[in-house]
């Protein structure tokens, strides 16, 4: 019971001086009062609504419009004429005979070489133009079937320009090839000149 009543008034007490303690606080301003803390402002920004879609005609795009025509040449083509002919100075080959009858003792006659086939020369076109012309003699050897062989320039005027033209138509000649008791056997050391002359036909 001592104890019960010890702890109430102890009790008491206790209330009695928080109570006080109190008092003397808020009588000495004493207090301090929480402060508020700024207010931070919140912008709430909305989407905005969608927008109608407009629908817009697409643009028409015509195509370019062709040129006019060009008006037509009716002019005929002026074709040059170039003449290419040259001179061949025959080459001197005598043919032996030894008469018309056949004499099947002695066997076939003998014959000395002889052409048969003669291409002309190409003019060069640069020597065409420029109207140049001239001459080339050449030496050749004929073989037992007859074709030109060993083809070299002796001679010629201007140098270097008809050379090659005449080498190239000298090597498409064809000869009949010299016969001796019978077999066809090669010739050595024929000449011949060829002319390049614009204003003349081609002579043998």
């Amino acid at each position: 019971m001592k104890k019960i009543m010890s702890i109430a008034i102890l009790a008491s007490v206790t209330t009695f001086g928080l109570f006080a303690f109190m008092a003397f606080l808020i009588s000495s301003d004493q207090v301090i009062l929480a402060q508020a803390r700024d207010v931070i402002p919140i912008d709430i920004a909305q989407t905005p609504d969608d927008s109608k879609v407009v629908e817009k005609p697409r643009p028409i795009i015509e195509p370019p419009k062709p040129p006019p025509e060009m008006p037509r040449n009716n002019l005929p083509p002026e074709i040059a004429q170039v003449d290419t002919s040259f001179n061949y100075k025959h080459i001197d080959l005598t043919v032996s005979d030894t008469g018309s009858e056949l004499n099947l003792l002695k066997g076939p006659r003998d014959s000395e070489a002889r052409p048969i086939v003669r291409v002309n020369p190409k003019y060069p076109m640069d020597a065409a133009r420029k109207g140049i012309e001239g001459w080339v003699v050449l030496g050749f050897d004929i073989s037992a079937i007859g074709e030109v062989v060993n083809i070299k320039i002796i001679d010629s005027v201007p140098k270097r320009v008809f050379d090659k033209a005449a080498k190239q138509a000298l090597r498409k000649w064809k000869y009949r090839a010299k016969s001796l008791d019978g077999n066809a056997i090669s010739q050595h050391n024929f000449t011949v000149q060829l002319d390049f002359n614009m204003a003349q036909n081609i002579k043998s």
